[in-house]
């Protein structure tokens, strides 16, 4: 694991909408093949809806805090930073940080080849120490997880401070970790992002850190 969280339904402070339910009829912003994509027809699904009650715009991630500044779309279901930039300037609101369908808070992760973790096996180990160390750092000192991030993504604090508390840095691979991701991947194939389910006893291998954990 890497991230959870991240994700944000966004509408402008003028628009009217307040719940997933006032997105009907509305231009909303969705990146296709993205985790936001599955989860949004989630929670479409779940208010009685379809994707074919909204208004849906392909734009990209970056794009799409200006693209709801400049009035080209209602809404937008987005990655950090970009509802932190909204948020910041005014010009944006929180809908819900869509985090209730099974996929969860689910959304970025750490991956690498399956050989390098028969041949380099303790590279891998130290890597991952690494990212251990370097995770719960960042969790436990919120300046300094704010000062890295603005370098990174070039975005003033105001931003970043808004943005800050819908991230959770992680490491560790759990049973829920294993639940949300084998259901995210049926979706992924229902939704034809994919087109078949990897074999997860070998697409997930949490044995590098659960011995990292019992250390």
């Amino acid at each position: 694991a890497a991230c959870n969280r991240g994700m944000a339904v966004v509408a402008g402070v003028k628009s009217g909408i307040n719940s997933i339910k006032d997105l009907k009829g509305k231009r909303v912003a969705i990146w296709p093949g993205s985790t936001q994509e599955v989860v949004i027809l989630d929670r479409l699904s779940a208010e009685g809806m379809t994707i074919k009650d909204i208004k849906s715009m392909r734009v990209s991630f970056s794009d799409m805090a200006s693209a709801l500044e400049r009035g080209d779309i209602d809404a937008y279901v987005g990655a950090e930073p970009a509802a932190g930039i909204s948020l910041a300037k005014g010009i944006g609101k929180i809908v819900e940080y869509p985090y209730s369908t099974p996929t969860g808070s689910l959304n970025m992760v750490l991956s690498t080849r399956r050989e390098l973790t028969k041949t380099e096996p303790e590279f891998v180990k130290s890597f991952l120490k690494m990212h251990r160390a370097s995770s719960e750092y960042a969790m436990s000192n919120r300046d300094a997880f704010i000062e890295m991030a603005m370098q990174k993504l070039g975005q003033p604090r105001p931003s970043i401070e808004k943005a800050a508390p819908n991230v959770e840095l992680t490491w560790n691979i759990d049973d829920k970790f294993l639940t949300q991701a084998h259901y995210y991947g049926t979706q992924m194939l229902a939704k034809k992002q994919i087109r078949q389910l990897p074999d997860y006893k070998t697409f997930i291998d949490p044995t590098f850190v659960k011995a990292i954990a019992a250390s």
